[in-house]
């Protein structure tokens, strides 16, 4: 295999880092002399999103921190906070060697990290919905980041606020936020400068080179530059299968005792060639048994480039010294081009087919904020309290052409490669590849309000609020570009949190609230004894559905040790063909309880885990083969404990280890196609030293250490029903090793 120039770059730092570490290492005669250096996390006063907390701290052993953003909430510590929330620190994300999104989430026991829709796109499953990364947030607005894949090195933190939540965040774009919303944080400089620069491979081949910089200028440190540039190019894991990305970040701040002002200007190209693509079940009474991990089934031609440029910017100021206004404004361009070949497998010992799929996209998306909060005191009940305006709006590019007709031979287990094929006369197309015409415009605004009241010295504390959500969605024809279907609509969403801290360590809390998604969209045919039939409200745009979600959990926090224990109910209604008329029709009622713990119980041990237990039902189907059967992809059990050690007679050494457990779920509504249960683990470690009077830290990881062969995802989108889809496997990764080397300058 050839090797990427900066490959062989990285392993050479790498080596000579590793070497200079060992003969440092040997020249230390007691533990007394061993090198020491001060790497200890540098506290980020500086605001992550202009207001007038910044950053909530760190927990005890730097992985979570002790609160999160909840949307018009604003800043809350996780025994205030009426819902389940986490907040996954830089820190963590580094030493995770996290490169995406996806990557920090694995070991979330309330997230199944899974694939979206047709390209390679991240989602990530939450309480047993899926939330595309389209509908991710970035410092409070939706839309910002690059929709396929968010390179780690573009944000601080990773926030997963779980449960339907459209009052405290607003509607999701994509409306798939029904189970969680993931908010994070961008860059900022610290009171301390920031100067790293990571080199890291993955199993030598795929090599990344990162730097880091932060700096705080004027009077009173008011001014704050952070940079963060990123390439990475290379072979991965998989055979055959390359990636590179390219990305550069600025974060601007300045802050004095009235105003705070933000900015976020991005850029990422993330460019993949031969990727191994979903799998897509079809007429099979079994499920494949999943494939070596390091197998490609995918075409040598076939690739995925995206090029995202975005920005956004935010202010604080201070009316009185009780009431603030707050505004930010976003805008993303993204520009796709792809051409692919998923492989669909009509038989259990991998035998399939796949076709030229080529596509564009470009995406224009524009968003703004508009708020007041406050506090005030009447009598002895304390109030906080918000009010905010949202507006969203996208205006989608697209283009395709396929060539379903001429398909070609392929196996999951043995692959088969072709040669790229012509489009052949049977091949469809929409609108122009070289030129993408509108085919979808949505624009969303709302306004919502909301107060806190606390009692007992805010001991007891409830919060009601409500947003008014305003939805106008239009849909074009591809070619002729006629509007397809549209409506224009609106619905209020209540919600209601009670927390009560009845110990300084404890609390207690309870929430109901809802999520809003656009209505479906019939479709022109359906399928009657293996007849097609026209449908009779064929293309009819239906009404905005609630997800409705009730919520009641203990909290635990001694300052060393933090845990969270959630029951929840959430009802999402369905779509279901009645006849020959397209309509929403029953429920999945999804049911669960969440285990989250987190923490260092002594000095030199941090963890971090839990569990969750989701029992998920169809109901009211119209269908007996459906009825009261699991929700596609959705496991009973998922499991993960994560593990670091801190070797007391090898100061600098840390060990680690995560294991992940994921039971068994289904590829169909009728449960007949089941998926079995997989367990992974990964080990690692990291060594702190000095070269040279620079800090040092290398990293090491083996990620699948027992080479497991297993399907790491069920589902991953909604289909026209709005469910899960059908039949959409994602293979899992082979055992991968990690190293990086990260200098402090």
């Amino acid at each position: 295999m050839k090797l990427s120039s900066l490959s062989i770059a990285v392993k050479g730092i790498l080596l000579s880092s590793i070497g200079l570490a060992n003969f440092a290492y040997s020249q230390t005669t007691d533990e007394e002399n061993m090198p020491t250096a001060d790497l200890g996390t540098i506290v980020v006063t500086a605001s992550a999103d202009a207001s007038k907390e910044g950053l909530m701290p760190e927990f005890e052993g730097g992985q979570v921190a002790t609160g999160s953003r909840i949307g018009i909430l604003g800043n809350k510590e996780n025994l205030d906070t009426p819902i389940s929330t986490t907040a996954y620190t830089n820190a963590y994300i580094n030493n995770q060697q996290a490169q995406s999104v996806g990557d920090v989430l694995k070991n979330d026991p309330t997230v199944q990290v899974a694939r979206g829709f047709g390209n390679f796109q991240e989602s990530y499953i939450i309480r047993g919905f899926v939330t595309n990364s389209d509908d991710t947030m970035m410092n409070g607005l939706y839309g910002i980041l690059p929709r396929q894949y968010i390179a780690s090195e573009l944000f601080e933190r990773v926030e997963v606020q779980r449960g339907a939540n459209s009052f405290l965040n607003g509607m999701a774009p994509g409306g798939s936020n029904k189970g969680g919303t993931i908010n994070l944080l961008p860059k900022r400089a610290g009171n301390e400068p920031t100067r790293n620069l990571t080199v890291s491979t993955v199993d030598g081949e795929n090599a990344k080179i990162a730097l880091d910089v932060g700096q705080r200028f004027g009077a009173e440190q008011a001014f704050g530059v952070r940079a963060n540039v990123a390439y990475q190019d290379g072979s991965t894991a998989i055979d055959d299968e390359e990636s590179t990305l390219g990305l550069a970040a600025l974060g601007l701040d300045y802050k004095n005792d009235k105003v705070r002002l933000s900015a976020d200007i991005g850029y990422q190209n993330n460019e993949l060639s031969q990727t191994r693509t979903n799998v897509t079940l079809s007429g099979v009474d079994t499920v494949p048994t999943a494939p070596d991990g390091k197998t490609n089934w995918a075409e040598p031609w076939t690739f995925s480039d995206e090029n995202d440029v975005f920005a956004t910017f935010r202010g604080e100021y201070d009316i009185k010294d009780n009431i603030t206004g707050f505004a930010a404004y976003g805008f993303r361009h993204s520009e796709e081009e792809n051409s692919l070949a998923n492989l669909t497998v009509t038989d259990a010992d991998g035998t399939g087919t796949n076709y030229r799929f080529d596509n564009t996209r470009e995406d224009d998306v524009n968003t703004a904020e508009l708020g007041l909060r406050g506090n005030f005191q009447t009598k002895a009940v304390s109030h906080d309290w918000a009010i905010s305006g949202n507006w969203f709006n996208l205006d989608k590019k697209a283009a395709y052409t396929f060539d379903s007709q001429n398909s070609l031979d392929n196996n999951l287990y043995t692959p088969i490669h072709h040669a790229r094929p012509d489009f052949s006369a049977t091949a469809i197309s929409g609108n122009t590849l070289s030129d993408p015409q509108t085919i979808g415009k949505t624009t969303l605004s709302s306004i919502a309000i909301t107060d806190t009241l606390g009692f007992m010295d805010d001991k007891l504390q409830a919060t009601f609020g409500g947003r008014y959500q305003h939805i106008k969605d239009e849909s074009f024809s591809y070619n002729t570009q006629a509007k397809d279907a549209s409506y224009d609509e609106g619905e209020f969403t209540p919600a209601f949190g009670l927390t009560y801290r009845f110990d300084p360590s404890w609390s207690v809390y309870a929430n109901y609230m809802e999520s809003l998604s656009k209505g479906e969209v019939a479709p022109v045919t359906t399928t009657i004894d293996n007849v097609t039939t026209p449908v009779t409200n064929a293309g009819q745009a239906l009404s905005p559905y609630v997800t409705k979600q009730t919520e009641a959990g203990i909290k635990y926090d001694d300052g060393l040790v933090g845990a969270g224990l959630s029951v929840f109910n959430i009802d999402k209604p369905r779509y279901t063909m009645v006849d020959t008329t397209f309509e929403e029709r029953g429920k999945n009622v999804h049911q669960g309880i969440e285990l989250n713990v987190y923490g260092s119980p002594a000095a030199n041990i941090r963890v971090l885990g839990g569990m969750s237990y989701l029992d998920t039902e169809q109901q009211d189907t119209e269908n007996s083969a459906t009825e009261g059967k699991q929700v596609i992809g959705v496991p009973k059990l998922q499991q993960s404990l994560g593990v670091e050690y801190d070797v007391e007679k090898v100061e600098g050494l840390t060990l680690t280890g995560d294991i992940i457990h994921t039971g068994k779920r289904y590829a169909n509504d009728a449960n007949t196609l089941e998926v079995d249960s997989y367990t992974t683990l990964d080990i690692g470690g990291r060594y702190t030293t000095q070269w040279a009077n620079t800090p040092v830290t290398l990293k090491a990881m083996v990620t699948n250490v027992t080479d497991e062969k297993y399907w790491a995802s069920v589902g991953g989108y909604e289909n026209s029903a709005g469910n899960n889809g059908s039949g959409y496997l994602n293979a899992g990764d082979p055992r991968t090793f990690k190293l990086a080397a990260t200098f402090e300058f």
